[in-house]
């Protein structure tokens, strides 16, 4: 795998690339670029990196205690394959903000392999993952 380099800080997100994929996407065609704006505001934002260029996206809504729920784990077309949606994934994870985080879940309609290399539980749609917190 390339060297993918992981970044929370969300001046570096390409808004308007990121809010045009997600549009595309199953989960977010209704969405409009003021929805995601102020979706992304609201959430802890992680983004891929590969040569300095964004490859792909993730969020986690949360209360940063004991509760997240994942959200809009996106890569970039030529880039999937790869372990980058993994990558994303595991950052949010291991975020030291999230280390009491006990309950994560998500809906998705074509990646549970994915999420359940994380340990997540799926019941259709939805998955959920219970885990204990840290120290």
């Amino acid at each position: 795998m390339q060297d993918v380099e992981i970044s929370f800080d969300l001046s570096r997100i390409d808004f308007q690339a990121t809010s045009d994929l997600l549009m595309q996407s199953y989960w977010g065609a209704s969405r409009t670029d003021e929805a995601n704006r102020r979706a992304f505001d609201n959430s802890l934002c992680v983004g891929a990196y590969l040569d300095g260029e964004q490859a792909g996206f993730a969020r986690a809504i949360t209360d940063y205690a004991v509760f997240a729920y994942l959200a809009d784990v996106i890569v970039w077309p030529e880039r999937r394959g790869h372990g980058i949606g993994k990558r994303l994934v595991q950052a949010l994870l291991d975020h030291p903000d999230m280390k009491t985080v006990s309950h994560w879940s998500l809906t998705t309609s074509d990646a549970h392999s994915l999420y359940q290399k994380f340990g997540f539980r799926a019941e259709g749609r939805y998955m959920r993952l219970d885990r204990s917190p840290a120290a």
